[in-house]
């Protein structure tokens, strides 16, 4: 079947995908600061109306049944372009020949399609590393497509030692979600050396603390490899601490008690999020 959408992949060049439909040309109605999403062409006898992009957001997606669908929450680079018909190139396509349009161009890259009504559908790609969510909804003459490249939030502000040191003070315990892993690792990123510095700076200005480094994670997987887990990950931070910067080993203490100490509900992405940490705890 021949379709009216073609589907082009050019942020995922290191992977072959089939040959589609080039883009049409952009339409002289077209919004001037708006420009066609990477991941998907235009259905024919459109033009871009308006469009909206966030370094960074969270969207909820329907998945499952369409009658009674589950949400997932995907965070990550956001992108909304929000096209209209030219009444003058004839009827509008049915929002069912819309969503169909869409269906069948993501699945023809290895997409899948995980939920659906007759002017809606919630699309997912996911190729090595990068994973799309996609919303397409169509409602008269407007068709609007929401793509979220899901990743984790660059973090720009790291708290420091003079804030550990007032919570260890107040409360006898500091959050750290400056230190970072891959799923399911205990290597210590190179990203956390900042955190780490500032961990230093807030022992070293104290001679008298003493810490336990606790890890902590989400409910994802089992208890005994979250516990194993956590363990290890609190043990990492604790040797980059005592090796790369200087802190006597007998002042830090490592333990992980996996998911038994959340912060958060761990039924929603951003619960499981706040939930992964790393905390300092005074002796």
């Amino acid at each position: 079947m021949k379709l009216g959408l073609g589907l082009v992949l050019a942020v995922l060049a290191l992977a072959p995908f089939p040959a589609l439909a080039a883009a049409p040309a952009a339409g002289p109605t077209d919004r001037a600061d708006c420009k066609e999403h990477p991941l998907f062409t235009r259905m024919p006898g459109y033009f871009i109306y308006r469009c909206n992009e966030k370094q960074f957001d969270a969207v909820k997606f329907n998945v499952g049944d369409s009658k009674k669908p589950k949400v997932e929450s995907v965070e990550g680079r956001y992108v909304q372009i929000i096209y209209n018909f030219d009444k003058s190139k004839g009827s509008a396509p049915s929002g069912l020949q819309v969503v169909r349009n869409y269906q069948n161009a993501i699945k023809q890259v290895g997409g899948v399609v995980l939920w659906e009504t007759n002017r809606e559908t919630t699309l997912k790609l996911a190729k090595k590393d990068l994973e799309f969510w996609s919303l397409v909804s169509e409602y008269g003459t407007a068709v609007t497509i929401t793509v979220v490249e899901r990743q984790a939030m660059k973090q720009d502000i790291v708290a420091n030692a003079e804030a550990w040191a007032n919570d260890l003070k107040a409360n006898g315990h500091a959050a750290v979600y400056g230190i970072y892993f891959d799923t399911g690792s205990a290597t210590v990123k190179p990203e956390s050396e900042p955190a780490l510095q500032e961990i230093a700076k807030l022992v070293g200005a104290d001679a008298a603390l003493k810490i336990w480094v606790v890890g902590h994670t989400d409910s994802v997987g089992g208890l005994e490899s979250n516990l194993k887990l956590s363990q290890a990950r609190a043990e990492a931070v604790r040797a980059a601490l005592t090796t790369r910067h200087g802190i006597a080993a007998g002042r830090l203490s490592a333990q992980g008690v996996g998911p038994l100490s959340p912060v958060a509900s761990n039924a929603t992405d951003e619960g499981k999020a706040k939930n992964r940490r790393v905390e300092l705890v005074a002796q």
